[in-house]
């Protein structure tokens, strides 16, 4: 049914609400856009109460609470502070203590598989094994073997890391053992040989493990060395001594 309006064409209806349409023509109140809750905001709740001034001119009052359920959401005040992410608390733990703060007894160091046959090598781990650290440093300093260089850089890492790392005393480290182990072979080539004969010329790879110790030093060594030959003196003495003569002499030639 059509109605004339002072201004534009209205549409309304037929039915039991007999309620008119506020959308514009072409739409209907069936489609997807159409929020019924928006549209029951706008129907039923009262319009806006206005702030009253005081008398004075002051800031104006609160307004009125308003019986709609939609009026009485909380406006903000202030502003919220952005959100930062927090690490979640972990129930307590024993910590594991670092390598540093554990003292232990040795310090195990191997050098990196280089060419050397095991039998050269092995050489060299029988002059250091057993004596102090310097004293073995010194031996390979003036080694005249190819393999001298790198067991005293060896010696000279393990060292380092014996005295930072284990707390151990540098005065008494002792080169306690010296092994050598085989490594794989670097390379095979055949070689040529007389009447027709070939061999395989290969190239052998070791490495060197040193274990370090706390032991007694140079002094210790060589008071303990003393001390034991001095016990081995017999003398002719006014007193009898209990120890027996060691390899005497016959008493007659014939």
């Amino acid at each position: 049914m059509l109605r004339h309006g002072p201004s534009r064409w209205k549409y309304s209806v037929a039915g039991p609400s007999r309620l008119p349409l506020t959308s514009t023509p072409g739409h209907c109140r069936h489609e997807s856009s159409f929020n019924p809750l928006s549209w029951i905001s706008r129907t039923f709740s009262p319009a806006p109460a206005k702030p009253e001034q005081s008398k004075e001119g002051k800031e104006p009052s609160q307004p009125a609470e308003s019986s709609s359920i939609f009026a009485q959401a909380p406006t903000p005040t202030e502003p919220k502070a952005p959100r930062t992410r927090q690490t979640p608390t972990l129930p307590f733990r024993s910590v594991k203590p670092q390598v540093s703060d554990i003292p232990t007894p040795f310090h195990k160091e191997s050098t990196v598989p280089f060419v050397i046959s095991h039998r050269k090598l092995n050489k060299l781990g029988r002059q250091i094994a057993g004596k102090p650290i310097d004293y073995a440093i010194l031996q390979m300093q003036f080694s005249n073997k190819r393999a001298g260089s790198k067991i005293k850089d060896l010696l000279v890492t393990a060292k380092q890391q014996a005295v930072q790392r284990r707390r151990m005393d540098l005065p008494t480290l002792v080169v306690a053992e010296a092994w050598v182990n085989k490594r794989a072979i670097r390379g095979r080539k055949l070689v040529a040989q007389g009447r027709g004969h070939r061999g395989m010329r290969t190239k052998p790879s070791s490495s060197l493990t040193v274990v370090l110790k706390e032991g007694k030093t140079v002094e210790q060594l060589k008071a303990d060395a003393r001390k034991r030959k001095l016990s081995r003196i017999v003398s002719a003495a006014v007193t009898r001594e209990d120890k027996p003569l060691r390899n005497p002499k016959p008493l007659w030639a014939w």
